[in-house]
């Protein structure tokens, strides 16, 4: 037991040691300002490219998607800003505005980068137009995933419905479109952690080399998420401080909070390698 609590101390030591030393606060700051800026960029292209592809309703669906793992108090205000700006009828697809929201969501992609590969203290050197192409890919997939699950939502109802009236046993297993909405979402954001801890940084890891870290991620993002909105609901004074910019800087707070923690998961899994590759030098 003593052993245990000596190395988990050693390995939360190091790991926030690091995260300390390499200007973390400031690099979560950056992702938390980045991941803003990529947001609004990227909801209207993929709302672009679903509106190219015929799906019209899914603008209404990637709000939910991105905003429902979010606290009610963080999400509802700016929920609703995005959906305003998602429903103004634009052009066709392919134009210069809708392009550059795709490389301007790209930036969201590369703060990540840039965070990750500190935290597994790894040097990119990689060409900057393979790490572009690469964010953007990021981001076609992301919206192609998105499509599918908007899809999804759409067709699992209708589904569902047709289940229930043939069996009517499986009625109470089915829950609402809400519940399915929130576990999609979840499901949708482990994926996501794991396809950027693998992919994304310099260098290549193992599955288990990143399982400690998006762990700690997701319990943390929970955590401090329950933790801020219920400082939202009873403490603070947003509101008034900043009138109409409250719901920008409740969502900046946030992401920081959220940026933060994710990068310390990279950390985690970067100290924990050096644990285990240090006691393999001296077993040798």
């Amino acid at each position: 037991m003593l052993r245990t609590v000596v190395i988990v101390k050693r390995v939360l030591g190091d790991a926030l040691g690091h995260f300390n030393y390499d200007d973390g606060w400031a690099l979560a700051s950056h992702l938390a300002l980045s991941t803003l800026l990529a947001l609004f960029p990227f909801l209207i292209f993929a709302t672009s490219l679903a509106s190219f592809l015929g799906a019209q309703a899914f603008a209404d669906t990637a709000v939910h998607l991105v905003f429902d793992t979010w606290p009610d108090e963080i999400a509802e205000p700016i929920a609703q800003e995005v959906t305003n700006v998602l429903t103004v009828q634009r052009g066709d697809f392919l134009t210069i505005g809708i392009l550059a929201a795709a490389f301007f969501a790209t930036n969201g992609v590369e703060a990540l980068r840039v965070g990750l590969n500190r935290a597994y203290r790894v040097i990119e050197t990689r060409s900057i137009f393979y790490l572009r192409a690469q964010s953007l890919a990021f981001v076609v997939v992301a919206t192609v995933g998105f499509l599918v699950v908007s899809t999804l939502l759409v067709v699992a109802p209708i589904a569902v419905g047709i289940a229930s009236r043939h069996l009517p046993w499986i009625e109470p297993y089915t829950g609402t479109i809400t519940i399915w909405r929130i576990i999609i979402a979840g499901t949708i954001i482990v994926m996501a952690l794991f396809v950027v801890h693998m992919w994304l940084p310099a260098g290549r890891r193992k599955f288990l080399e990143i399982l400690p870290g998006i762990t700690f991620t997701l319990v943390f993002w929970v955590l401090g998420s329950t933790i801020f909105a219920t400082y939202l609901s009873y403490f603070s004074s947003y509101v008034s401080t900043y009138a109409g910019l409250a719901s920008i800087m409740i969502a900046l707070v946030f992401l920081y909070i959220v940026s933060a923690i994710f990068i310390l998961g990279g950390e985690l899994n970067a100290a924990i390698k050096r644990y285990l590759d240090a006691r393999s030098k001296i077993i040798r």
